[in-house]
């Protein structure tokens, strides 16, 4: 299996911090965020990686090289200007292949276990849901019976993780777009499966948020 990890936010909320470092960068237990991804997926024997990158991306080039010194394989999809989400992966789609591939976004911190996904998805995507922080209570999707599903009663938070085939892009362009309204079609398609994940999973969108992962990490250095 191939993976992105999207690290081409500009980080708004986080700065000042990120004024001169990308918030991939930024460090929870004396690394960056996105190495923790790195090691994690490689641990899971996910070598072949992509990465998108703007704001700053050289500094995450500098950093990660070709991935080599952790035993993984990392292209870079550079961007001038952002393309959220959708346009981000999209522009990455020769990269990643004809297989199911799957993506993380850069900006969270989770012990999620990437070896339990795997390549025999038989839907669009496969979306890891979490349940509501206290930054995002309304959640984004349901979840029945394995299905994720755009209109629900109970809503789960999308955590960032995901499985996704690259016929989900068929019809889009080389811009920007998010993904979100790729998904929600799918969903109300019957077309993309999910699970509830239970362990640690934190979205570092301030500082404050940073700060919080930090101390928890530091009560859980096992991680």
């Amino acid at each position: 299996m191939k993976a992105m990890i999207l690290a081409a936010g500009r980080g708004e909320r986080m700065r000042p911090l990120t004024d001169h470092i990308p918030k991939p960068l930024l460090e929870v237990a004396g690394k960056p965020l996105i190495l923790h991804h790195l090691q994690a997926l490689v641990a899971s024997g996910i070598k072949d990686l992509v990465i998108n990158h703007a704001h700053l991306g050289e500094q995450i080039e500098a950093a990660l090289g070709d991935g080599g010194a952790w035993g993984a394989s990392i292209r870079y999809s550079p961007e001038v200007q952002a393309l959220e989400t959708g346009g981000g992966i999209f522009r990455a789609l020769a990269w990643l292949g004809p297989e199911p591939f799957l993506v993380i976004n850069a900006d969270i911190w989770t012990d999620y276990p990437f070896s339990r996904l795997s390549l025999e998805v038989d839907k669009l995507a496969h979306l890891v849901l979490v349940e509501n922080p206290p930054q995002h209570p309304q959640g984004d999707f349901g979840l029945q019976d394995g299905l994720v599903l755009d209109a629900a009663p109970v809503r789960y938070t999308f955590s960032g993780i995901g499985l996704y085939r690259p016929e989900l892009f068929a019809g889009s362009r080389d811009n920007a777009f998010p993904l979100a309204p790729l998904l929600r079609g799918a969903a109300v398609q019957g077309r993309v499966s999910g699970e509830l994940y239970r362990g640690v999973w934190f979205d570092i969108g301030t500082p404050a948020r940073l700060q919080a992962v930090r101390r928890f990490a530091t009560d859980k250095p096992e991680m």
